[in-house]
């Protein structure tokens, strides 16, 4: 197999352009190699991270997007599992059966029987989950310290899915409560923020225990891009029957798009608190970049902005949406990988975009 570095420039297009929405169902059942399979239907569990994990460092970048695909999986029992009390034990399961790397193989994944999938890319997932075994298979050729960093991250997870999915259905599909969207948020991309800066510190031969400061900075960092996620599929979200914001309580199940001006004000003044929120953690971002002490050229220090970009070039479209003054910044795919590309080679570069970002957050939350 070629190094890694020759592939990186393939398998970053690939995330940027590849149609998630027709994935070839039959294509990726065929893929048998272990790695092939991981780098192929990345692109379709991940969004745009998939260009960023291809971005990271050779060491970092195919145990990133093995505990990425784990984390999907664990998605897929919380989203597709319609049985409450499966759902949980099956992501209880799923991450005990990390533990038993030393034996050499792990315990199958637990099927789902009856899942409620809606379309392709939710068929995607079911596939991944299916083919588990494929990727466990390169999770076992990681060495123990890679192995814990993800074992730890999808146990993590696992517990804040079950948090997560317990707290909907106790409370009627809604979160109440900027506190509980902040936990749901640091359970969601919080704790995968951690094991990033976990893996790269282990590739740079560095003890990957973060301080107190560090986890927290991490997880704000975790609720700024997760948010995205949360204010984008607001309606969406609520036509399936889940709220991150207790003033959408009385509207689950309803659909934005029928002409409710009512409904309609209601989701924008949610997507523009959540919009401020979001926000208000750019500050955190810097310091986590500068916690991993990139000197010289990085990859992942140019992965860390080109997250920041794509997350900054949806929240410049989120305050259009919300009625705001957007500000200026880059918008094409290839002007974000231009400004990824300096920020590679050069620290100053880097930290230049992201001071830029921050200060655009900064104003845009005061407004």
């Amino acid at each position: 197999m070629s190094p890694f570095w020759l592939r990186r420039p393939f398998f970053i297009l690939r995330g940027l352009f590849t149609r998630r929405e027709r994935p070839d169902l039959d294509r990726l059942g065929r893929i048998e190699d272990p790695e092939a399979f991981v780098w192929a239907i990345l692109p379709h569990a991940a969004r745009t991270f998939s260009a960023c994990i291809a971005m990271l460092p050779a060491r970092s970048a195919l145990p990133a997007a093995v505990a990425y695909l784990y984390c999907r999986m664990l998605d897929t029992y919380e989203d597709l599992e319609p049985d409450g009390a499966i759902r949980d034990e099956s992501l209880r399961t799923f991450a005990a059966r990390l533990q038993g790397a030393e034996s050499g193989r792990l315990a199958p994944a637990p099927p789902i029987q009856a899942p409620t999938d809606r379309d392709d890319r939710d068929r995607a997932h079911l596939l991944l989950v299916r083919r588990a075994t494929l990727v466990d298979r390169v999770y076992l050729s990681f060495d123990e310290e890679t192995r814990e960093v993800v074992r730890d991250l999808v146990h993590d997870m696992a517990d804040g899915m079950r948090w997560s999915s317990a707290t909907f259905e106790s409370q009627g599909g809604v979160l109440s409560g900027e506190a509980q969207l902040s936990l749901y948020c640091r359970h969601v991309l919080g704790n995968p923020v951690i094991f990033g800066m976990r893996l790269i510190r282990l590739a740079h031969g560095v003890r990957p225990q973060l301080t107190p400061d560090e986890r927290e900075d991490a997880m704000r960092v975790g609720e700024l891009v997760q948010l995205a996620n949360v204010t984008r599929d607001v309606e969406k979200d609520l036509r399936r029957g889940i709220a991150y914001d207790d003033s959408l309580r009385e509207y689950l199940g309803r659909d934005a798009s029928n002409g409710d001006r009512i409904l309609a004000e209601r989701c924008r003044a949610v997507r523009e608190r959540l919009l401020h929120m979001a926000l208000a953690r750019a500050p955190s971002y810097r310091r986590i970049i500068a916690a991993l002490n990139l000197r010289g050229w990085s990859v992942a220090r140019g992965s860390g902005v080109l997250m920041l970009l794509f997350t900054e070039r949806y929240y410049r479209g989120c305050a259009r949406r919300v009625g705001a003054a957007a500000w200026s910044g880059p918008t094409s795919t290839a002007s974000l990988l231009g400004r990824t590309f300096r920020s590679t080679f050069s620290e100053r570069a880097a930290f230049r975009e992201i001071d830029r970002v921050e200060r655009a957050f900064l104003a845009a939350a005061k407004r």
